[in-house]
C-alpha cells in the first residue's frame, strides 16, 4: 500500500510516490548502518556494545593482579622442549646451529626485500627449568603480603621486586598464546636456527631478595651454567642472548661472565657503583623504565586548575653515590613557598601520599637516586606531574624514539644547588607552556604503562623496537666472533675463556 502524507493546503491526506517512499527509507536504513559502525568501531563512543564490555577491562597494569591470573592458567613448572639442550654442548653442537641460522637468515635475506628494518624480530624463549621461572614467581605470590621485609633502607623488597618486574611483562607477552598478543613487531619462534635474538627468563630479582644469599648464588650459579651449556650462546658468546638484570644488585656476583649479552637496565650508571666499566654500553644494553608506583592519572585529575603546589617531592632524602645531591637540594627548598618536601613512607600509606601529592602539583622534582635514575620520574609521568630532572649524566629509555624535551625539564646540578636558582626558573616557565607539557604528559604515559596484554606502544612494545635497531649491529658482532678457516665458516665458541661454573662450588 502506498504511503500518504499530510497537505498543508488542503488539510487532506494524499498518496506519497512509492518511488519515493523506496529512497527515504534506504537512506534512513544507510543512516542507521553508518552510526552503527562508528558505535562498534570507536573506543570513545557510547551504546550497548561499548557499555557491555569495556575493551580496556581486559588488561591489568598491575603486577600482583596480572601475576595471580597468569600463574592460575600457567603450569607450576613446564617441561624443557626438545629444541632445548640440557648439557654440555659441543663445538660441533654449535656449528650445526650457527649452519642452521646462516642459512636461515639468507633465505630472509633474499626473499625480503626489507629484512631486517620491518620485518618482525624472531625471538626464541629458552624453556628453562622452573626452578628459575615459575618456582619464583610461585614465591613471590605467596608471601607478597609481608610488607615488613624491608630492605637495609627502608625499602618493602616485594615493591621493590614489582618496581623491577619488567623480566615478568616481557616474558608474560612473549610466551603467551599468539591470537591473545596485540604486538605484531616480534613473535616467538620454537626452533633456534630461526631465531634474531634469545631471552633467558631468569627472575634474578626475585632471587636476590626472596632467598637466602648462599642459595641465591647458588641458583646464580646454575642458571649461568645452563645458558653457557647451550649451542647458540656457545656460537655468538651471548651476543644475540637477552638477559634481564632490571635491578642492579640482581644477577651481580656471576654477571661478569655474560657481559657481551644485552642487559635489560634501570640506567647505565656512569657513577660505577653498580657495573664495572666494560661491562654495560648503550650500543649492546638497553634502559628500560621502572613499573610505575602509582595510578594512572585521568582527565579530570590532569587539571591545572587544581594544581596547587609548584613543586612536589616525596622520597628518601638521605641516599647514597650520585643521590647525596637530594640532602642539598632538600637543604635549600624547605620552607619556600609553593615547594612540598616529604620524608617517603614505605605501603599503601606512602603510596597513596605520593600520589596525592604529585597530582596536586605542578612540577616533581627527579633528582638522582642510589643510581642516575630513579622510579619517580615514571610515578610523575603518569601522574601528569612535569618532571624537573636533576642528574648531569642520565640516559632514559628509549631515547631515540621518545621526545623527553616535550615533557621534562633538564636542570643541571651546579645550577639546582645555587640559591633560590631552581625557583625562579620555574616560576619563568609561562603557562602556556605548561598547559602544552601537561598534554604530552596525558600522551606520552601510555609509553611507561606495562600491562598483559602488552599494549602497542606501550614499553613492552618500544623495547622490541629499540632491539630491531640494535639488530644488525647485534648480527655483525656475532659474525666476527667466529673465525674463517681456509673460506669455510668455523664457530669459536672460546672453550679456553669459559669459566668452571658448578652449581656448589665458588667460581674458578
Amino acid at each position: 500500500m502506498a504511503g500518504i502524507h499530510y497537505s498543508a493546503a488542503s488539510g487532506t491526506f494524499k498518496p506519497r510516490s512509492p518511488a519515493l517512499l523506496f529512497l527515504f527509507a534506504f537512506l534512513a536504513l544507510t543512516l542507521l548502518f553508518y552510526i552503527f559502525s562508528i558505535s562498534s568501531s570507536s573506543p570513545h563512543s557510547t551504546g550497548l556494545l561499548i557499555s557491555s564490555r569495556n575493551p580496556s577491562s581486559d588488561i591489568d597494569y598491575s603486577f600482583v593482579a596480572s601475576l595471580e591470573k597468569f600463574l592460575t592458567k600457567s603450569p607450576r613448572s613446564e617441561t624443557a622442549g626438545e629444541d632445548t639442550f640440557s648439557g654440555t654442548t659441543s663445538v660441533e653442537d654449535a656449528r650445526k646451529l650457527d649452519d642452521s641460522i646462516w642459512k636461515n637468515e639468507n633465505q630472509r635475506l633474499y626473499d625480503d626485500a626489507f629484512y631486517p628494518a620491518f620485518s618482525p624480530l624472531k625471538v626464541y624463549v629458552y624453556e628453562m627449568p622452573s626452578k628459575f621461572t615459575y618456582d619464583l614467581l610461585w614465591l613471590f605470590h605467596n608471601s607478597y603480603k609481608e610488607t615488613s621485609n624491608l630492605t637495609s633502607n627502608g625499602s618493602p623488597v616485594h615493591r621493590l621486586i614489582e618496581q623491577h618486574s619488567i623480566d615478568y611483562w616481557l616474558w608474560a607477552d612473549l610466551i603467551a598464546p599468539e591470537p591473545e598478543r596485540l604486538l605484531k613487531n616480534v613473535i616467538r619462534v620454537h626452533k633456534q636456527e630461526e631465531a634474531d635474538l634469545f631471552y633467558i627468563p631468569f627472575f634474578t630479582t626475585i632471587c636476590f631478595f626472596l632467598i637466602e644469599k648462599q642459595q641465591c648464588k647458588a641458583l646464580y650459579r646454575e642458571a649461568l651454567k645452563w645458558v653457557m651449556d647451550q649451542p647458540a650462546w656457545n656460537r655468538s658468546e651471548g651476543r644475540d642472548h637477552i638477559l634481564p638484570v632490571h635491578h642492579p644488585w640482581s644477577f651481580k656476583s656471576v654477571r661478569k661472565f655474560m657481559k657481551k649479552a644485552i642487559w635489560l637496565l634501570p640506567d647505565m650508571d656512569s657513577t660505577g657503583n653498580w657495573y664495572k666499566p666494560g661491562q654495560v654500553y648503550l650500543e649492546k644494553d638497553l634502559i628500560l623504565p621502572y613499573v610505575a608506583n602509582v595510578d594512572l592519572c585521568d582527565a579530570k585529575c590532569l587539571s591545572a586548575s587544581k594544581r596547587t603546589t609548584l613543586l612536589f617531592f616525596r622520597g628518601r632524602l638521605k641516599r647514597n653515590a650520585g643521590g647525596k645531591i637530594r640532602a642539598k637540594l632538600v637543604e635549600l627548598l624547605r620552607g619556600a613557598d609553593g615547594v612540598s618536601i616529604e620524608e617517603g613512607t614505605a605501603g599503601e600509606g606512602g603510596k597513596a601520599a605520593a600520589q596525592g601529592g604529585m597530582r596536586k602539583s605542578i612540577f616533581c622534582l627527579n633528582p638522582a637516586g642510589d643510581t642516575p635514575s630513579s622510579a619517580r620520574l615514571f610515578d610523575a609521568i603518569v601522574s601528569g606531574c612535569i618532571p624537573v630532572i636533576v642528574s648531569d649524566e642520565l640516559e632514559l629509555p628509549f631515547e631515540g624514539i621518545l621526545d623527553y624535551r616535550k615533557i621534562a625539564l633538564f636542570v643541571s646540578s651546579s645550577d639546582a644547588l645555587q640559591p633560590g636558582w631552581l625557583l625562579s626558573f620555574l616560576e619563568s616557565v609561562g603557562a602556556a607552556q605548561i598547559k602544552e607539557m601537561q598534554a604530552n604528559l596525558a600522551k606520552y604515559a601510555r609509553h611507561f604503562l606495562y600491562s598483559h596484554p602488552a599494549q602497542p606502544l606501550g614499553p613492552e612494545d618500544l623495547v622490541w623496537r629499540m632491539m630491531a635497531g640494535k639488530l644488525v649491529n647485534i648480527k655483525l658482532h656475532t659474525r666476527r666472533s667466529q673465525r674463517v678457516v681456509k673460506g669455510s665458516r668455523s664457530v669459536c665458541t672460546c672453550e679456553c675463556r669459559r669459566p668452571n661454573v658448578t652449581s656448589s662450588g665458588p667460581l674458578s
